[in-house]
Protein backbone atom coordinates (compact mmCIF):
# COMPACT_ATOMS: atom_id res chain seq x y z
CA UNK A 1 0.00 0.00 0.00
CA UNK A 2 1.60 3.22 -1.09
CA UNK A 3 1.88 6.38 0.96
CA UNK A 4 -0.75 8.22 -1.15
CA UNK A 5 -3.32 5.60 -0.21
CA UNK A 6 -2.72 5.79 3.54
CA UNK A 7 -2.26 9.55 4.03
CA UNK A 8 -5.96 10.00 4.86
CA UNK A 9 -6.09 7.25 7.50
CA UNK A 10 -6.76 8.26 11.08
CA UNK A 11 -4.43 7.39 13.95
CA UNK A 12 -6.13 4.15 14.95
CA UNK A 13 -6.57 2.92 11.37
CA UNK A 14 -2.94 3.80 10.60
CA UNK A 15 -1.78 1.84 13.64
CA UNK A 16 -3.93 -1.14 12.66
CA UNK A 17 -2.45 -1.12 9.18
CA UNK A 18 1.23 -0.53 9.96
CA UNK A 19 1.53 -1.65 13.58
CA UNK A 20 2.89 1.71 14.77
CA UNK A 21 1.43 5.12 15.61
CA UNK A 22 1.73 7.99 13.12
CA UNK A 23 4.04 9.84 15.52
CA UNK A 24 6.43 6.87 15.60
CA UNK A 25 6.25 6.67 11.81
CA UNK A 26 7.31 10.32 11.53
CA UNK A 27 10.14 9.74 14.02
CA UNK A 28 11.37 6.76 12.00
CA UNK A 29 11.08 8.78 8.81
CA UNK A 30 13.25 11.56 10.25
CA UNK A 31 15.94 9.05 11.26
CA UNK A 32 15.86 7.48 7.81
CA UNK A 33 16.03 10.83 6.02
CA UNK A 34 19.11 11.81 8.04
CA UNK A 35 20.77 8.47 7.25
CA UNK A 36 19.82 8.69 3.57
CA UNK A 37 21.20 12.22 3.30
CA UNK A 38 24.45 11.04 4.86
CA UNK A 39 24.60 7.99 2.57
CA UNK A 40 23.89 10.00 -0.58
CA UNK A 41 26.28 12.86 0.32
CA UNK A 42 29.03 11.13 -1.67
CA UNK A 43 26.71 10.66 -4.63
CA UNK A 44 24.76 7.71 -5.86
CA UNK A 45 21.69 6.69 -7.74
CA UNK A 46 18.25 7.79 -6.59
CA UNK A 47 16.04 5.10 -5.13
CA UNK A 48 12.95 4.10 -7.06
CA UNK A 49 10.91 4.36 -3.86
CA UNK A 50 10.87 7.44 -1.69
CA UNK A 51 11.64 7.12 2.02
CA UNK A 52 8.00 6.86 3.09
CA UNK A 53 7.42 3.98 0.71
CA UNK A 54 10.66 2.32 1.83
CA UNK A 55 9.48 2.50 5.44
CA UNK A 56 6.04 1.19 4.44
CA UNK A 57 7.65 -1.72 2.57
CA UNK A 58 9.59 -2.64 5.71
CA UNK A 59 6.59 -2.30 8.01
CA UNK A 60 4.49 -4.36 5.61
CA UNK A 61 7.13 -7.08 5.55
CA UNK A 62 7.44 -7.12 9.34
CA UNK A 63 3.72 -6.85 10.07
CA UNK A 64 2.28 -9.19 7.44
CA UNK A 65 5.38 -11.30 6.71
CA UNK A 66 4.61 -11.28 3.00
CA UNK A 67 7.26 -12.58 0.65
CA UNK A 68 9.67 -10.21 -1.04
CA UNK A 69 8.17 -11.28 -4.36
CA UNK A 70 4.63 -10.20 -3.40
CA UNK A 71 5.77 -6.90 -1.91
CA UNK A 72 7.90 -6.25 -4.98
CA UNK A 73 4.91 -6.79 -7.27
CA UNK A 74 2.79 -4.44 -5.13
CA UNK A 75 5.38 -1.65 -5.43
CA UNK A 76 6.60 -2.57 -8.95
CA UNK A 77 10.18 -3.28 -7.87
CA UNK A 78 12.32 -6.42 -7.85
CA UNK A 79 12.66 -8.90 -5.00
CA UNK A 80 16.29 -7.96 -4.48
CA UNK A 81 15.36 -4.29 -4.17
CA UNK A 82 12.75 -5.14 -1.55
CA UNK A 83 15.31 -7.22 0.36
CA UNK A 84 17.94 -4.46 0.25
CA UNK A 85 15.37 -1.86 1.30
CA UNK A 86 14.12 -3.92 4.26
CA UNK A 87 17.68 -4.67 5.42
CA UNK A 88 18.76 -1.02 5.13
CA UNK A 89 15.72 0.33 7.00
CA UNK A 90 16.01 -2.30 9.75
CA UNK A 91 19.75 -1.76 10.22
CA UNK A 92 19.44 2.03 10.20
CA UNK A 93 16.68 2.02 12.81
CA UNK A 94 18.42 -0.56 15.00
CA UNK A 95 21.62 1.50 15.08
CA UNK A 96 19.75 4.62 16.23
CA UNK A 97 19.59 5.01 20.03
CA UNK A 98 15.86 5.81 20.00
CA UNK A 99 15.06 2.28 18.81
CA UNK A 100 17.94 0.31 20.35
CA UNK A 101 17.19 -2.30 22.98
CA UNK A 102 19.27 -2.41 26.15
CA UNK A 103 22.24 -4.75 26.08
CA UNK A 104 22.74 -7.84 28.19
CA UNK A 105 25.05 -6.11 30.69
CA UNK A 106 22.54 -3.32 31.23
CA UNK A 107 19.81 -5.87 31.90
CA UNK A 108 22.01 -7.60 34.47
CA UNK A 109 23.00 -4.35 36.21
CA UNK A 110 19.46 -2.97 36.40
CA UNK A 111 16.78 -4.85 38.26
CA UNK A 112 13.86 -5.23 35.89
CA UNK A 113 10.76 -6.92 37.18
CA UNK A 114 9.69 -8.81 34.08
CA UNK A 115 11.19 -9.53 30.72
CA UNK A 116 9.05 -11.40 28.23
CA UNK A 117 10.59 -12.85 25.09
CA UNK A 118 8.58 -14.94 22.70
CA UNK A 119 11.06 -17.29 21.07
CA UNK A 120 8.90 -20.29 20.36
CA UNK A 121 10.19 -22.80 17.87
CA UNK A 122 8.27 -25.38 15.97
CA UNK A 123 10.15 -28.48 14.88
CA UNK A 124 10.30 -29.25 11.18
CA UNK A 125 8.67 -32.56 10.40
CA UNK A 126 11.16 -34.78 8.63
CA UNK A 127 11.21 -38.52 8.18
CA UNK A 128 13.46 -40.31 10.64
CA UNK A 129 16.60 -41.86 9.24
CA UNK A 130 16.95 -45.58 9.61
CA UNK A 131 18.82 -48.38 7.93
CA UNK A 132 15.65 -49.61 6.31
CA UNK A 133 14.90 -46.28 4.65
CA UNK A 134 18.07 -46.45 2.58
CA UNK A 135 19.22 -49.48 0.65
CA UNK A 136 22.98 -49.39 0.34
CA UNK A 137 24.55 -51.35 -2.47
CA UNK A 138 26.72 -54.23 -1.45
CA UNK A 139 30.42 -53.73 -1.93
CA UNK A 140 32.19 -56.67 -3.47
CA UNK A 141 35.86 -57.27 -3.61
CA UNK A 142 36.66 -55.11 -0.59
CA UNK A 143 38.57 -56.93 2.06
Amino acid sequence: MKQEQIKDLGGEEFRRLTGIKPETFEKMLKILSDADRKKKSRGGRRNKLNLKDQLLVTLEYIREYRTYFHIGKSYDISESTVYKTVRWVENTLIKHPAFALPGRKELINNNYDTILIDATETPIERPKKSKRSSTPAKRRGIV
